[in-house]
């Protein structure tokens, strides 16, 4: 169980999803997560689950899950019973997190489980470290860090582990930029918001 309060000691987790809203009866298809302990993979959790429901043709051709893949699936309820599992006492890290922990929130809600970690957004972070980025979508700042991946976008697994690469690349950059011994989560979800021109002066206070 991870419950170090570090920025490198997180899971970084992905949802595949019938679309984009779980207030609008949409539903997780798939998670995909690692965790990572002082900066390195120590675990993974990787999961299809049916959501009752045919998915749409769209999001089928958009993730590559099929639903015939989904049909000899587990349901979602028992899927999230063994991430919750998972991800006890962690706190979590998601491209555009916001999407992701609607769905969390949701999926987990649906059997009466929680989780006591917190949440942070690489893009938000990565909106103020790479402000340069052409834009801030995981697939390109994946290209433009030439951060090794093996081509597969919208699985789960596949994003998280990219996630990850870029999650620790920039926690690295910070401490070394900055001469810092190490970053706490918080610290990272307090840069999430602070305006951008601002961000190498928060950094520096760090070292102080």
């Amino acid at each position: 169980m991870v419950t170090a309060e570090s920025a490198d000691s997180v899971v970084v987790l992905d949802f595949e999803t019938t679309g984009l809203s779980p207030g609008q009866g949409d539903r997780a298809i798939e998670i995909g997560a690692v965790k990572l302990h002082q900066g390195q993979v120590v675990d993974r959790f990787q999961q299809l689950m049916n959501p009752g429901f045919r998915v749409s043709g769209f999001i089928e051709s958009y993730t590559g899950i099929s639903n015939a893949m989904l049909s000899a699936a587990p349901g979602c309820a028992e899927v999230m019973d063994r991430f919750a599992d998972f991800i006890a006492g962690a706190n979590l890290v998601a491209h555009n997190a916001s999407f992701d922990q609607r769905f969390l929130d949701a999926e987990l809600a649906a059997i009466g489980r929680n989780y006591q970690g917190g949440f942070a957004c690489s893009m938000l972070i990565a909106r103020r470290w790479y402000p340069q980025a052409p834009n801030h979508k995981l697939g390109s700042l994946v290209a433009y860090r030439q951060i090794e991946n093996d081509g597969v976008f919208h699985r789960a697994l596949a994003d998280s582990e990219m996630t990850a690469r870029l999650w620790m690349m920039m926690v690295n950059e910070m401490q070394q930029r900055h001469r810092l011994a190490g970053l706490q989560f918080s610290q990272l979800q307090k840069l999430a918001k602070t305006p951008k021109a601002k961000i190498d002066h928060y950094l520096a206070s760090l070292a102080r």
